[in-house]
């Protein structure tokens, strides 16, 4: 046995020898060629961004991993951000890494595995946030009447903005800032959502704050919109103190971003329309508003005048009252001048009869002069004022004519009652000895 055993070892072909590197060269060259360009289909399984812009994660199946990795530059150029549990197709390239006696995809495309994955990702996403209440009705902030200054936040080379811009000038025209970013692409999620939040940093006494952001990109497919999806692009819109439209799509689309918004458009011109109101018709509104204020003014106005002059057909005629009392009292004061003359020339009369003496004279002056007084006491006693100031009233009707009776009172339509302090106007009521009146000073 060790004859033949000595023998087939001396028949054996001698195996070449390799250097570690050199095996290893062998391995890359021969995985490199035989694996130059391949499609591989698996999930996304600890995705990480390193500080370089390259992306390092991991295809997994039921069976395997695979490690792979995204270059800076292709990266860039992604629909949409690696994310864990995201099924994906990606094309690349099988390289080794002899440091570490591995093998790697080097991914220079990848798309999400069928639109229903992508759509599977999107619900999920939507359940999560609307569980944080990010979509809840009483966050959504009313977008103002008429801003003086609208921020846009698109690409500064597609026509979205310049529908926008078009839009804004025919209805009313406002002051536009553009903040320019992607929309879409790797990148392009924190971008939109630095603008949001930049928009919302402008200071209140600086660059004019705008007063609603509208954020827009024109139709595409679900990967082309799927930065608006971004968690990023969601808590942005989310927490901005200003109120913002989206109009990403078309109208049939709806995006994440429709549902946190304060607004959701259909088109980017249609976010133009909420934005401003038609400067034309505020004008014929005004306009209308303006000719039935003027309208209702000028028939208050006549209203108030009727009102007035009716009101002032039964004030009574104070200066023809007045007149009266001081024609009484006239008339009294020169009773009592004539009563006092007649007075006083009986006395003398008396003393050129009968000689007195001077004491007698005396008292007989002072006893006059007593009853002079008394006559005064008694004609002011009986005077209009006196009489008023004891609790009685001088009543008369609408002709300045006094009333004696209830007869009389009762066929007057309105009656004048005066006081010591003031005067009342009545209305005689169709009831019997109801009387209604206002008090007014004479």
């Amino acid at each position: 046995m060790e004859d033949l055993f000595t023998q087939m070892q001396s028949q054996a072909p001698e195996l070449p020898e390799f250097t570690v590197s050199q095996i290893s060269f062998e391995i890359k060259r021969f995985v490199e060629t035989t694996f130059s360009k391949v499609k591989i289909k698996g999930e996304i399984f600890g995705a990480k961004r390193a500080d370089s812009g390259h992306w390092y994660l991991s295809l997994k199946d039921e069976n395997a991993v695979l490690s792979a990795v995204i270059w800076k530059g292709v990266a860039l150029h992604l629909p949409f951000k690696p994310e864990d549990g995201l099924e994906v197709i990606a094309t690349g390239k099988i390289t080794t890494f002899a440091g570490k006696s591995s093998y790697q995809l080097v991914i220079e495309q990848m798309e999400i595995a069928g639109a229903g994955a992508l759509l599977k990702l999107l619900e999920e996403r939507k359940q999560k946030f609307a569980q944080e209440g990010l979509f809840d009705a009483a966050h959504k902030k009313p977008i103002p009447f008429l801003p003086l200054t609208i921020g846009v936040i698109t690409s500064a080379s597609g026509a979205v903005i310049r529908d926008i811009i078009h839009r804004v000038r025919d209805r009313f025209p406002s002051h536009i800032l553009l903040w320019p970013t992607p929309v879409q692409g790797e990148g392009a999620a924190d971008k939109i959502a630095s603008a949001v939040e930049g928009f919302n940093s402008f200071p209140r006494d600086g660059l004019p704050r705008p007063d609603v952001l509208i954020v827009a990109r024109g139709g595409g497919s679900l990967e082309d919109l799927w930065p608006f999806n971004e968690e990023s692009v969601i808590r942005a819109v989310y927490n901005s103190e200003i109120p913002v439209i989206s109009a990403v799509g078309h109208e049939t689309d709806t995006m994440l971003i429709d549902y946190v918004a304060d607004k959701r458009a259909p088109t980017p011109t249609g976010a133009a329309e909420f934005a401003v109101p038609v400067k034309s018709e505020l004008q014929i509104k005004l306009n209308t508003i303006d000719n039935r204020l003027l309208s209702g003014l000028n028939r208050f106005m006549q209203e108030q005048r009727l009102r007035l002059e009716s009101l002032s057909r039964g004030i009574p005629n104070l200066e023809q009252i007045f007149q009266e009392c001081r024609q009484k009292f006239d008339d009294r004061w020169e009773r009592l001048q004539t009563a006092f003359r007649s007075y006083i020339l009986n006395k003398k009369h008396a003393m050129e009869l009968v000689e007195l003496k001077p004491s007698y004279i005396q008292n007989i002056f002072e006893k006059n002069q007593e009853n002079l007084n008394n006559l005064v006491l008694r004609l002011e006693s009986v005077s209009i004022d006196s009489v008023l100031r004891r609790g009685f009233a001088w009543v008369q009707n609408d002709k300045q004519q006094t009333v004696y009776s209830l007869e009389q009172a009762q066929k007057a339509s309105v009656l004048k009652i005066r006081f010591h302090d003031g005067c009342l106007k009545t209305t005689v009521a169709r009831k019997k000895n109801e009387l209604q009146g206002d008090l007014f000073d004479i």
